[in-house]
């Protein structure tokens, strides 16, 4: 249930506020099998750091990343530096709103000194009341992309698309189309993925402590269709609980506390009802510090 739908509906969800809402309660149930400790710290001067680490229990393998960033907000500037443990630089630089209004130019690059691979991103995007447009072009190794999308609205009503053109193979690899409907208490999607994809999800705020979602999904020339519920419940101010189930009978668990400002505990376990007794659950941490 975690990965049925989130790439289908990229023109909708990251270009666009609407049916964030499911694939928030899905992602909401999630770090399971590891170990995870984030901090987030801002300086006076507005510098931002953000310090990642994690250990899978599965493999041992422990990973982390830091990124500083540092807004010029007068004239709209965003600066971005990341580095993680596979040894990988990058380099964000961001303008906004300096060109023309709703208009976000974005140069993104990145470099590996082990193996000397090279990449770059040229991000636009324009967005206004009732469209949000955007078209990235990525430079690596394996050729250029060039990836497509628009969302346009209209009393609640939004449809997006989504295309991606590889100059190399000189031919679209991704075709992606979406619609969605919007209220404050109900949310409807569906979406159509290469043609051969299909997917639906209804979101419902029930009320101000519960929301719950569920999603269908199937690939043409297959029969199996594949089904998953969550839901999230807010039991006080500081604390929440999340729970998802999919039709492979596999159980997602989670639970957020707030245990005082600025950090936050997670809590999450993954069941195969299936093998209840069998063993092989996975469970995960996550301590969050943020000043």
């Amino acid at each position: 249930i975690g990965d049925v739908c989130v790439c289908v509906c990229v023109c909708v969800c990251c270009r666009h506020p609407v049916i964030i809402c499911f694939f928030y309660l899905i992602s909401s149930v999630s770090g399971f099998g590891l170990i995870k400790l984030d901090l987030k710290t801002k300086s006076e001067n507005g510098l931002e750091f953000t310090s990642t680490g994690s250990a899978n229990t599965e493999t041992s393998k422990v990973t982390g990343s830091l990124e500083t960033k540092y807004k010029w907000a007068e004239h709209g500037l965003t600066f971005t530096e990341k580095w993680n443990t596979d040894n990988t630089l990058g380099t964000e630089i961001t303008f906004e709103d300096q060109l023309a209004k709703g208009l976000k130019l974005t140069f993104d690059s990145s470099f590996s000194p082990n193996t000397g691979k090279k990449s770059g991103k040229i991000k636009t995007g324009y967005k206004c009341d009732h469209i949000n447009l955007g078209c990235d072009v990525h430079y690596d190794i394996n050729g250029t992309a060039i990836h497509g999308a628009a969302v346009v609205g209209y009393e609640g009503w939004l449809a997006g698309y989504q295309v991606t053109f590889e100059a190399g193979r000189n031919r679209i690899t991704q075709s992606n189309f979406a619609v969605g409907y919007k209220t404050d208490e109900f949310q409807l999607h569906t979406n159509v993925n290469d043609g051969t994809e299909f997917g639906g999800s209804i979101y419902q705020k029930v009320n101000n402590q519960l929301e719950t979602a569920v999603n269908l999904a199937w690939t043409a020339g297959n029969s199996n269709t594949r089904f998953g519920i969550a839901a999230k419940y807010q039991i006080d101010p500081d604390a929440s609980f999340s729970a998802k189930v999919s039709n492979s009978s596999l159980i997602g668990l989670g639970y957020t506390q707030t245990l005082k400002p600025g950090i936050k505990l997670t809590l999450s376990a993954l069941l195969d009802g299936k093998n209840i007794n069998a063993g092989g659950h996975k469970l995960g941490l996550g301590l969050e510090f943020q000043a």
